[in-house]
């Protein structure tokens, strides 16, 4: 395995917070290759930031099974509380529109309640 997969793989855990492991096909290559070993490893913005940079994208396009996984892991990776959850909800609802800030908050709702749980 190259440096570079190794990179974007070792990036990958770091964001999602569980063990990635390589994987088959050019969709996957590309995944880890770039969008992780180069733009999630930028400098100049940390994980975090770029985690709520995504999930303002998220919920703008109505996304709400692709912004499980992210709030579900800043939740995981301590990235963010349950208050700040609540409270990006409410900005972004703001900003986006209240169908769509409302299946967010319900994305972060439930994500927060089997956090609690666990």
């Amino acid at each position: 395995m190259n440096s570079r997969r190794e990179h974007g793989l070792d990036t990958m855990r770091q964001v999602y917070g569980w063990d990635v492991q390589d994987g088959p096909g050019d969709f996957f290559a590309t995944t880890v290759d770039h969008l992780f070993a180069e733009i999630w490893s930028r400098p100049g913005l940390s994980l975090r930031d770029r985690r709520l940079l995504l999930l303002g994208a998220l919920t703008a396009q109505g996304l709400d099974d692709v912004a499980d996984i992210q709030v579900r892991s800043a939740l995981g990776n301590g990235e963010v509380d349950a208050e700040q959850l609540r409270e990006i909800a409410l900005f972004l609802t703001h900003y986006v529109g209240w169908p769509l800030g409302t299946k967010f908050n319900m994305v972060a709702e439930k994500a927060i309640s089997d956090d609690e749980r666990a």
